[in-house]
């Protein structure tokens, strides 16, 4: 009896994962056609069909179902096993899978993670960059950033800090408007909206009165991404709502200011979330640790920040 190709039955787990061989095969860093052959080959050795094939992608037969749960916890034992041998030092090895936010990604967390990864060769670490909350069991995600104030109920999670958060404007804007009667003349400013929030929950801390009650606040420029944001509250579009880590070098520089300085934003969690798995690898474990110890109560965008970002601009100084 021929023996099993764990690298056919992973290969076959992904393509059910991702519904598509095409995606499996970029996943896995292979061509289609290996991942066709790699299928082929596991099919031949159980004598069945494990998948359905149509133009809109594949689907597990009934006995590729059955088989994917089986292989999936067989193959989630083997690295467990793997990983307790790994106890007794300090060398991490295998793969590590990681979804973040965008801007925080690029911004932050590839910094903060390049010194773990070089301490541990062996290690193979593929983040994925996105600010669309990943399904990280379907897409076979070991960790994900999430910053929210719900990490997600069926997921483990581990709060690495808080992202702190402030209302900004540019200096000529300041001088424009009058920010500091922004609570008494809410509707004469402009804003600046994240599409990804409603403007009724990015600006729901502001106060409105009966004459500009049922109002919405409308934002003259929009975006899905929190460094155009910044980037148009620096052209003077707007006021907008933003976290601290994301401008914390403009406010330095003063392209900046905080226009609210009186009012303090509920900071959002910054959580670590991983699957609800019985055994939690040790490279997980450890670069949560990491993570949490860089992030904790003094992060790196928040080091050496002078008091300006805390005052508002003179307005009668700037006229």
């Amino acid at each position: 009896m021929n023996s099993f190709n764990l690298h056919d039955i992973a290969t076959f787990l992904a393509i059910v994962d991702c519904s598509s061989l095409t995606q499996a095969a970029e996943r896995l860093g292979l061509s289609k056609s290996i991942v066709s052959k790699r299928l082929k080959r596991l099919e031949e050795m159980l004598g069945v069909a494990l998948l359905h094939r149509s133009t809109r992608g594949v689907t597990p037969t009934v006995h590729g179902q059955a088989f994917h749960a089986r292989a999936s916890a067989i193959l989630q034992e083997l690295e467990a096993a793997a990983e307790e041998i790994t106890e007794r030092n300090e060398n991490l090895c295998g793969s590590l899978r990681i979804a973040a936010p965008v801007t925080f990604g690029t911004m932050f967390l590839g910094k903060l993670l390049f010194p773990f990864i070089a301490k541990h060769p062996r290690l193979d670490v593929a983040i994925h960059l996105d600010d669309k909350v990943e399904d990280i069991i379907q897409e076979r995600y070991d960790l994900a950033i999430r910053i929210s104030a719900e990490p997600g109920l069926s997921l483990k999670a581990r709060q690495l800090g808080v992202c702190r958060r402030v209302v900004v404007c540019s200096p000529e804007y300041a001088q424009r408007k009058d920010t500091t009667t922004l609570f008494d003349d809410l509707f004469v400013h402009e804003f600046i909206g994240y599409s990804n929030i409603a403007n009724s929950q990015l600006w729901g801390f502001l106060p409105q009165n009966e004459q500009h009650r049922g109002h919405n606040i409308h934002s003259r420029f929009t975006s899905n991404n929190g460094e155009m944001g910044r980037d148009a509250a620096i052209a003077g579009l707007g006021l907008s709502v933003m976290p601290l880590f994301i401008v914390a070098e403009a406010l330095r520089t003063g392209q900046l200011i905080n226009a609210m300085p009186d009012i303090e934003l509920a900071p959002i969690p910054i959580y670590a979330v991983y699957p609800p798995t019985r055994y939690v690898s040790k490279k997980v474990r450890l670069i949560i640790d990491h993570l949490c110890h860089v992030l904790g109560s003094n992060p790196p965008w928040e080091q050496d920040l002078p008091e300006q970002f805390t005052q508002a601009v003179d307005h009668k100084s700037s006229l």
